[in-house]
């Protein structure tokens, strides 16, 4: 069974040539402030379009969370660490995976590797390099050092030595148990010679890439190595849930980070005129709800109201601005979330008066510093059953083409789902849009 297919996304994308096509899967890491992790499917695109990764193969769980799958978990474009899949678990219709999180910069010290010594033998005469200690072949108790070494026997040729360490002794194989009570769910997928193929492996592999990956961020924002791990603490001493999208791909490319360097002062400028953007659109939201707000001022007003009516600005509250290089061009695409409401004095008894609206709003700054409207979604909490709200999560690649796309969470009374959007020259053009699920978070099940 198969996901929704919202739009290909091998429309005006860049292909990764010289490396082999795999599977690209997008989850969501959930964060728990004790370190505790999970990850929820949300995407995966096979042969440039994309599928619902809750459905996809899911014989007997879906491909993305089969075990040993690897995420590396991104904020911003820059590595967070690496989630390995050990098993996966479904609550109601929400899947979802469990395994172990590695956060960037934790791998264990390697040991330091001894040098191998010459060592004289005088039986011998000349002196002959050996292996260390750890890696003799073991010789049985019971055998005689001087005895001779006997011809191999003809039944079956012994296999070769390894040339780091000696092969263990082997056992029977088990497969650590899914959450679901499935033991058999990995290795059946593993028996499959034409299983599509995520990341997988070893954790150690892809956390040598967030040194690199954060120099480039220091040098991008001209803030110092401190200042950004003092702010990656303080944020994970929050006692929230933290949630971040991972990407798991055998052959994509490296993340890369998205962050737009803007100084204080442009940033309070784009802030105030991306709030006057927000405060029209919820103006033009009340007023299609109450017809009396911004109606005409009575005849027995002055002839300056009637002229000039003013009608006063919605209050926000909440307000989260953020600015993205999404291309890596320097070309900024901000966007705007935030609470508002009318002021009680706009309308008489009007339905709009004690309304919370819902405001989202992404717009893209040509090279004179004018905006231009990429997208707008308003609603309020009495209607989010016709228009859901968007909550933006995070910037990511989720088709590998190098360049980055949005994220967003859409809420609505029924639950929530996933959208990714490509910021375009004039809109947001969707790419997926996931089927709508419960509205219990798996980790409340």
């Amino acid at each position: 069974m198969l996901g929704l297919t919202f739009v290909p996304a091998g429309a005006g994308q860049s292909t990764r040539k010289g490396k082999e096509k795999t599977p690209r899967a997008l989850g969501l890491l959930e964060l728990a402030p004790d370190g505790k992790a999970r990850l929820i499917p949300i995407a995966i695109m096979v042969d440039g379009k994309f599928y619902d990764a809750s459905a996809y193969k899911a014989s007997p769980v879906p491909l993305a969370l089969w075990s040993e799958t690897v995420y590396e978990a991104e904020r911003n474009g820059v590595s967070q660490g690496l989630f390995t899949v050990r098993g996966a678990a479904r609550a109601g219709k929400n899947w979802f995976a469990e395994g172990k999180w590695q956060p960037a910069g934790s791998e264990p010290a390697k040991p330091r590797r001894t040098e191998s010594k010459p060592v004289l033998d005088p039986d011998e005469g000349p002196p002959k390099l050996r292996r260390p200690d750890a890696q003799k072949p073991q010789i049985p108790e019971n055998s005689a050092p001087s005895a001779p070494p006997q011809a191999p026997q003809s039944k079956a040729p012994e296999a070769a030595p390894s040339d780091t360490a000696p092969s263990p002794t082997p056992g029977p194989k088990t497969t650590p148990p899914t959450p679901d009570g499935n033991e058999n769910a990995g290795s059946a997928n593993d028996t499959d010679p034409n299983r599509p193929v995520l990341h997988r492996g070893k954790t150690q592999t892809l956390g040598s890439k967030q040194p690199e990956l954060q120099a480039k961020v220091t040098s991008k924002t001209g803030a110092s190595t401190s200042e950004v791990k003092a702010g990656e603490k303080k944020t994970a001493d929050k006692r929230v849930m933290q949630l971040i999208p991972a990407i798991s791909d055998a052959a994509g490319p490296d993340p890369r980070p998205y962050a737009y360097d803007i100084k204080p002062e442009e940033e309070q400028k784009f802030r105030g005129k991306m709030l006057a953007m927000a405060a029209e659109a919820v103006e033009a939201r009340a007023k299609l709800l109450s017809p009396e707000i911004g109606a005409k001022p009575p005849a027995r007003a002055s002839a300056a109201a009637r002229k000039n009516p003013k009608t006063q600005p919605p209050s926000f509250d909440d307000v989260q601005f953020r600015a993205f290089d999404l291309w890596n061009t320097n070309d900024p695409v901000f966007v705007l979330s935030a609470k508002a409401q009318m002021p009680k004095n706009a309308a008489k008894d009007g339905p709009a008066m004690d309304l919370t609206y819902f405001v989202t709003l992404v717009a893209k700054a040509d090279m004179y510093g004018e905006l231009r409207k990429l997208h707008n979604s308003v609603t309020d909490d009495h209607h989010l059953d016709e228009s859901p709200r968007l909550e933006l999560i995070d910037a990511v690649d989720a088709d590998g083409d190098g360049r980055g796309e949005f994220l967003f969470r859409q809420i609505s009374d029924g639950g929530s789902t996933w959208a990714v959007y490509r910021a375009g020259a004039d809109s947001l053009l969707p790419l997926f849009q996931g089927t709508l699920l419960s509205s219990t978070s798996p980790r409340d099940e």
